[in-house]
Formats: structure tokens, sequence, C-alpha cells
């Protein structure tokens, strides 16, 4: 078969591999399609020892196995099914298990690769291959964490800080969830123009720092993000940290320090919620379709990426065969 390597400064090149073998309790899924993600820049910066590629959708190739020809999407955190976490339905959480498919684990940018059985999540005939990888991060991760934020927040304003796919997603989610007016922030004008199309007000960093929101997400995993999230939450809020980073450098300042607000942390969705991502995804479907702006095979993947990380592009797909 053949899979992508990722060898920092943006290179990536396409080699031929083994075929996965599976471990007992696995299977050889054959994708279909793989989204694209913003934290794959970071492989794409560094170098990676695995195949990335985690937002994955493909079909069973295990003949003789009862789900052989089954098509699924993949849930990325390998859980074990038995701690306390995994008892509770926090599967994301395992203590037991640290490994995510397509970052300790190869991934989906190859033309197969062998997952857990319990990791595959059936896919309803209705979703098609190229969206289907949305239902993990661009709904599933933001999904969760505005369900998390409920707790505390039940309706209001909503700033989303940042429109790549998690903050559009984010904003889709919150449209649906009730939350009105949506303001966004990002300085890629094609992503701020289609978080516009979405019904999303569009503010520089200033004016939203200004601002008094219920409800912030920030999607971007950048200090100047985050800055803004601690100044534009209102008191009593809640600030939905999606977006991931190395570290941490912020200014706390009179107008952070004088006010009470929950800050969440939310990595991930828990595999109970995948019934109610569908929903979600069905329900605002022609949306998400929309923000598979661009497809690739694994040849153009090099220069898809290089878009991508541009701001040019919102959810691009890697589809092997194309």
């Amino acid at each position: 078969m053949r899979a992508a390597r990722f060898h920092g400064e943006g290179r990536i090149t396409v080699e031929d591999a083994l075929l996965p073998v599976p471990a007992e309790g696995e299977v050889t899924l054959r994708v279909a399609a793989c989204a694209l993600c913003g934290s794959d820049l970071r492989p794409l910066r560094r170098g990676w020892p695995t195949t990335p590629g985690h937002e994955i959708a493909g079909r069973v190739d295990q003949p003789g196995h009862p789900r052989h020809g089954e098509r699924a999407v993949v849930y990325i955190p390998v859980f074990c099914g038995r701690c306390e976490e995994c008892r509770r339905g926090l599967t994301h959480l395992c203590r037991e298990e640290r490994t995510l498919l397509g970052w300790q684990r190869p991934g989906g940018y190859a033309e197969a690769l062998a997952v857990p059985e319990r990791c595959l999540l059936p896919l309803p005939d209705d979703v098609p291959d190229h969206l289907a990888p949305l239902l993990l991060d661009t709904v599933g991760t933001a999904a969760h964490g505005v369900r998390l934020a409920r707790r505390v927040v039940t309706g209001g304003a909503a700033l989303v800080l940042g429109a790549g796919p998690i903050g559009l997603g984010a904003i889709l989610v919150l449209r649906r969830m009730g939350f009105s007016p949506v303001a966004v922030v990002d300085p890629a004008p094609y992503r701020s123009r289609f978080a516009a199309s979405l019904g999303a007000v569009p503010l520089t960093p200033e004016e939203a720092a200004t601002g008094r929101y219920p409800l912030v997400v920030e999607a971007t995993g950048k200090d100047a993000a985050r800055q803004v999230a601690l100044e534009a939450v209102a008191p009593e809020g809640a600030i939905v940290q999606l977006g991931e980073s190395d570290a941490w450098a912020v200014t706390e300042t009179r107008s952070i320090r004088l006010k009470d607000f929950f800050l969440i942390r939310s990595f991930y969705f828990p595999i109970g919620d995948y019934a109610e991502n569908l929903s979600l995804l069905r329900a605002d479907r022609e949306d998400y379709a929309r923000l598979v702006d661009d497809r690739a095979g694994l040849d153009g993947l090099e220069a898809l990426f290089a878009a991508f990380a541009r701001g040019e592009r919102l959810k691009p797909i890697m589809v092997p065969q194309a």
C-alpha cells in the first residue's frame, strides 16, 4: 500500500509501506477519506515518526470477519473499556490507554490502517464518505465543548476565536443550540467571510476584547486568542478552550483579575456522543457540506496542506484513490 510520510518544514512524501497487520481485537480499514485538521500542522512543521491523519472514514477490509465491508469512521482515542472513566462513558479520558490513532499510531493519510474494533463507529448510508470525517473533530470536538459549557451558560451571545474547521463547526453547533448572536475573529479573509455566510459577525481582536460574552470558544491554540478570550468573557461566563498549543503565555490584566468566570478545557468527545453528533450533521448538512472545499489524492496532499496552512481552505479532504 501507499502512505504519507511527514518530514517537517511542510514536506510530505508518499512511500510504499507494508499493509498493516491487525492485532487481536483489531481490523484493517481501507481509507475512503481523511480530513485535514489544524492540529496536523504540528507534524507538518516538525515531522512525525508515524503516518498522521486522525479524521478518518473507510470500509472494513477483513474477509471472514463479521464486520467485513462495514463503513465506519474512526474514534481516535484507544480506550480500555474497563477503567473508572470508561465505565462512566468518558472513553476519551481513559486512564489506561493514552494512545491516539493518527498520532502515536499510524493514521489515515494512507490507503489503509489497523483499527481496534471498539474504535469503529458505524457510518449510516445517508452520510457520504467525504462528509463522514466531519463527524469527528468539526462536529464532535466542537459540540462536546459546547455541551460542557451549557452546564454553566445556557444561551445568549457567543464569541468564536478562530474560523478554522473546529471554529466553524462551533459556529454551526452554537447556532443549532440556540446561542445568538455569534461573533467571530479570524485573520484569514477567506475563513472570516465564510463564517459570516454562516451568520457570524466578523470582528477584529480589539473589537472582540471589549465585549462581554456569556460564552467564548477559543479554537486557535494561540496565545493572542487566549488573551482576547480572557478579556472578552462576561462575568460568570465561560471560556471553552479547544485550541491546542505547547505552552501558555498570557497577561493577567485588571479586567481579567476583577471578574469571576469559568475556564473549560475540552478534549475530543465521549463515544456516547456519536448519535447526537450524527443528528447535528444531518440538521445542518448543507452548511457542513460547504466546508469541504477541496479534495486531493495522496500525491496531492503536500499542496493541499500548503493551501490549508495559508488559510485558503476550510476543510479539505484527502481521498486516497483520487
